[in-house]
């Protein structure tokens, strides 16, 4: 009679593709870290992963990740470092395998006990990148009642490094989105103060467009599009105190006209990517349904949505503005602006959800 053999689990260099490929396929850093540490349980044959970061205060590990059948229960535990060997291993930055942690004098069993989760054997790497401590990573209970063995350790190494990469990438992305959200709002601060009565008009103009914008269907980039539109399409009129910034679009030795401010203002955004698909909005902002308007005589859906909108909006706020209304009586005469506008200096699909918006009670011109 043969002997029973037990399978061998076979590493898929694939799968370590596709993990290291969604890298720079998505911002979703739980999920990353969600599919690396699956990917750690199926390729290294083990019952259990769990992915631990350093906090903020950096004495602390906390699970970000922890798969198994009670691996949901250790997400609200913390482990200080030192502590265990997920502990030491984070302290001392060294990679450990240990094939029988109840007789390794670090293993304390803790988690154990909260979980209801038996641990026998497990491999623990840290997760640095660029000499910065991020977490560690680890795998229980080989399967099969093996042991693990440096492959093993090897590729939880390389699975932790993808998700040290995944880590880094994400805060990166945080910092430089939440550095560029701020200077979009300094940007709109200026814009008010660039002439006189236009206190809250980038901001009134960038809510009230996307609002228009959501109920007509407009896609993710659009929408964002839209709401950089509505707020720096005015920017303009902070460079027509610059001769430099005027000479570029050809204005030398005489003040800026009115049907020069949008081109200024694409002028002076054109050099960042992400406004890329706002421009035509801003530069178009001031076309008419028509074909009245500036700066290129557009008619009818020739002109891009985004700037119909925008034109609509940019309407409705220059009469608040000029007039002074507030409450009741603004939505009042903003309907009756909309209206009467309908097919000569907006685009009447445009003007009808704004009605529609008005008749829901969407609350214009609150902060």
């Amino acid at each position: 009679m043969a002997k029973e053999t037990v399978p061998t689990q076979d590493v898929d260099p694939y799968e370590l593709l596709a993990i290291a490929g969604s890298l720079n396929s998505t911002l979703d850093l739980d999920f990353l870290l969600q599919k690396i540490g699956m990917a750690a349980e199926k390729l290294l044959d083990s019952e259990a992963s769990s992915i631990m970061l350093l906090d903020d205060s950096k004495k602390s590990l906390y699970f970000k990740v922890a798969t198994g059948v009670r691996g949901s229960s250790l997400k609200k535990m913390t482990l200080e470092l030192g502590k265990g060997i997920a502990g030491w291993v984070a302290l001392n930055r060294q990679p450990v395998t240990v094939n029988d942690v109840q007789s390794d004098p670090r293993f304390q069993g803790a988690f154990d006990k909260s979980s209801g989760f038996r641990t026998k054997s497990l491999i623990c790497v840290p997760m640095i990148t660029r000499g910065e401590l991020v977490g560690v990573a680890e795998v229980l209970n080989k399967r099969g009642g093996k042991t693990y063995s440096n492959n093993d350790l090897g590729l939880l190494t390389s699975l932790a490094n993808l998700a040290s990469v995944a880590i880094t990438n994400t805060k990166l992305i945080q910092d430089q989105k939440n550095f560029f959200s701020h200077v979009l709002e300094l940007l709109g601060v200026s814009v008010e103060v660039s002439r006189p009565g236009m206190e809250f008009h980038p901001l009134f103009s960038a809510q009230m467009a996307c609002a228009i914008g959501k109920r007509m269907g407009l896609d993710n980039e659009e929408y964002h599009s839209l709401y950089y539109a509505g707020l720096l399409h005015d920017i303009g009129y902070m460079g027509a105190k610059s001769r430099r910034v005027l000479a570029e679009i050809g204005v030398i030795g005489k003040e800026l006209g009115e049907e020069q401010h949008p081109l200024l203002s694409v002028k002076m955004l054109e050099g960042i990517h992400m406004l890329h698909g706002a421009l035509p909005m801003i530069q178009h902002h001031h076309e008419r349904f028509d074909g009245t308007g500036f700066p290129g005589r557009l008619t009818g859906e020739n002109i891009p949505l985004g700037a119909r909108i925008l034109a609509l909006v940019e309407g409705l706020e220059e009469m608040r503005m000029r007039s002074g209304l507030k409450g009741q009586k603004l939505i009042e005469k903003a309907t009756q602006e909309a209206q009467a506008g309908s097919g000569k200096r907006f685009d009447p699909k445009v003007v009808q959800v704004f009605l529609e918006l008005v008749e829901q009670g969407y609350r214009l011109w609150e902060m």
